[in-house]
C-alpha cells in the first residue's frame, strides 16, 4: 500500500505540475493560481490521511471513498490538461529541430505566445469533462434513479399472468448510503409503481448485516401484492472483509437473512415458490450466488428447481449473469426469464436509448445491463440500485426495472 500510495502521489504531483504551465499561460491573476496549487494540494493531502488511517476490513466507503473519488477526478484533470501540453511540446521540440538543421532564422520559426494559448484552452476544456463528469457523479449521479419499463411477450405464459407485473432492484450495497432522503425517495419510487411482486437480486450490504440496520426501516416498507422476494449476491456473505473468526463471518451471515425476513422479504436459497393467479402459477426460483472468475459458486441450480415441471413458466433469480451465460441457457428446463445484477454497468459508461450503450464493463461481461434473449430465454441485467468503490455513477444511473409479462397472441 505505501509503494502504491508514492506511485501514485508523484504521478498526481507530476501531472498538476505540467498542468499548471498551461493553467498560467491561460490565467494571469495570480490567485488563480495559488487556487489551482491548494485544490490539487488539498485533494491529495486528504486521500492521503484518509488511506493512511484506513482500516482494513471496513470497505471503501464513506470518508475514505470520497477522498479517492476526488482525488481520482484531480489526478484525470492534471493528466489530460498535461498529456495535451506534453505533446505540442513534443511537437515544438520537433519543429525546433528541423528549423536548425535546414538553418530557418528564429524570426521564420517563431511559435507564438497565442498558440500556446490556444492548445492549453482546448487542453483545459477537455480535461474538465471527465473532471466535472466524475465530481457530478459523487454528488448528483449516485441518487439519479431511473425506472426503466419493459413488455417481454411468451408463447407459453399462463393467460391469468398476462399484464402481469415484476419491479426488480439490485444491488443495494447499503453500507455505502449517505443520503437518507434521496434513498426514501427512491423507495417512493419503487412502490408508485405498484407491481404485482418486488423482486431482490443481491448484494443488499458492502460487507456486513450491520450496514443495512440503518436502512431497514425504508425497506421495510417496500409493498406487493405477492410479496417481495430475494436473494444473495457475492457481497452478502462477508468475503470481502476481516472477521476476528470463522463463526463470526457465519453468524453475520445469518444475521443479514434474518434481517431480510424481518423487512418483509421470502430469502430464496437454492429452492423455489409458486406465485399463483386465477388457479394458474408461474415458479420463482432463486439461487445462492454463482460468479465466473473467482467469485463464490455456491448456487445450486438442480437443488433450486427440485419439485418443479419442466412444463412451468419460470423466473429465475440470480446474481451474477455469468451464471446465465455458462450454466442456465444450456440447462434443459428451458428458464423463461432470469433476473440478475452484480455489474453495476460499472458505474460508468454512455446510455443513450436507440442509440449508444457502452460501459467498460462489457469487456468483462458479455451481458451486463438491460434485457437480452438467447435461445428464447430473457434476461434483465439490473444496472443496481447502490453504488461501492467510486461512491457516485456517470452515464449509467441506478435503476429500478419493470417488467409487464405479456402472452403473445392475447389482446
Amino acid at each position: 500500500m505505501t509503494r502504491f500510495l508514492i506511485i501514485i502521489s508523484i504521478i498526481y504531483i507530476v501531472s498538476a505540475f505540467y498542468g499548471f504551465q498551461g493553467f498560467k499561460t491561460l490565467f494571469r491573476n495570480v490567485w488563480f493560481h495559488w487556487a489551482y496549487g491548494l485544490l490539487f494540494l488539498a485533494a491529495l493531502t486528504n486521500f492521503i490521511i484518509r488511506v493512511i488511517n484506513y482500516v482494513p476490513g471496513d470497505g471503501v466507503r464513506g470518508q475514505v471513498a470520497n477522498a479517492g473519488g476526488i482525488f481520482f477526478a484531480f489526478l484525470l484533470l492534471g493528466l489530460v490538461f498535461g498529456i495535451f501540453l506534453l505533446l505540442e511540446d513534443i511537437v515544438r521540440l520537433f519543429v525546433f529541430g528541423y528549423n536548425k538543421i535546414a538553418g530557418l532564422s528564429e524570426t521564420q520559426t517563431q511559435f507564438f505566445p497565442s498558440r500556446r494559448k490556444f492548445i492549453s484552452g482546448i487542453a483545459l476544456g477537455i480535461a474538465a469533462l471527465p473532471f466535472g463528469a466524475l465530481l457530478y457523479g459523487m454528488y448528483k449521479g449516485k441518487y439519479n434513479y431511473k425506472v426503466l419499463k419493459y413488455a417481454l411477450e411468451f408463447d407459453d405464459l399462463p393467460d391469468a399472468f398476462d399484464g402481469y407485473q415484476i419491479t426488480q432492484i439490485s444491488d443495494v450495497h447499503s453500507g455505502s448510503f449517505d443520503n437518507r432522503e434521496k434513498v426514501a425517495y427512491g423507495i417512493d419510487l419503487i412502490n408508485k409503481q405498484q407491481s404485482d411482486v418486488i423482486l431482490f437480486t443481491g448484494d443488499m450490504v458492502n460487507d456486513k448485516s450491520s450496514e443495512m440496520e440503518l436502512w431497514a426501516d425504508l425497506f421495510s416498507t417496500l409493498e406487493a401484492k405477492d410479496g417481495k422476494f430475494s436473494i444473495l449476491g457475492n457481497h452478502d456473505y462477508g468475503d470481502y472483509t476481516s472477521w476476528p473468526s470463522d463463526e463470526a463471518k457465519a453468524q453475520n451471515l445469518e444475521d443479514l437473512k434474518n434481517l431480510q425476513k424481518e423487512m418483509g422479504f421470502d430469502l430464496l436459497l437454492d429452492t423455489h415458490k409458486y406465485l399463483e393467479k386465477n388457479g394458474q402459477r408461474i415458479a420463482l426460483l432463486g439461487v445462492e450466488n454463482w460468479g465466473r472468475g473467482g467469485f463464490k459458486k455456491a448456487g445450486d441450480l438442480e437443488k433450486a428447481k427440485t419439485g418443479i415441471s419442466k412444463d412451468d413458466f419460470k423466473i429465475l433469480m440470480s446474481h451474477d449473469p455469468s451464471h446465465w451465460e455458462d450454466i442456465v441457457l444450456k440447462d434443459d428446463y428451458h428458464f423463461h426469464l432470469t433476473l440478475s445484477g452484480h455489474t453495476h454497468g460499472m458505474q460508468f459508461g454512455v446510455e443513450i436509448p436507440g442509440w449508444v450503450k457502452w460501459s467498460p464493463v462489457k469487456w468483462r461481461y458479455k451481458y451486463w445491463a438491460g434485457i437480452y434473449e438467447e435461445l428464447g430465454q430473457f434476461i434483465n441485467v439490473n444496472r443496481g440500485f447502490g453504488f461501492i468503490g467510486y461512491p457516485g455513477r456517470v452515464g449509467i444511473w441506478p435503476e429500478i426495472s419493470v417488467i409487464t409479462l405479456k402472452k403473445k397472441g392475447l389482446t
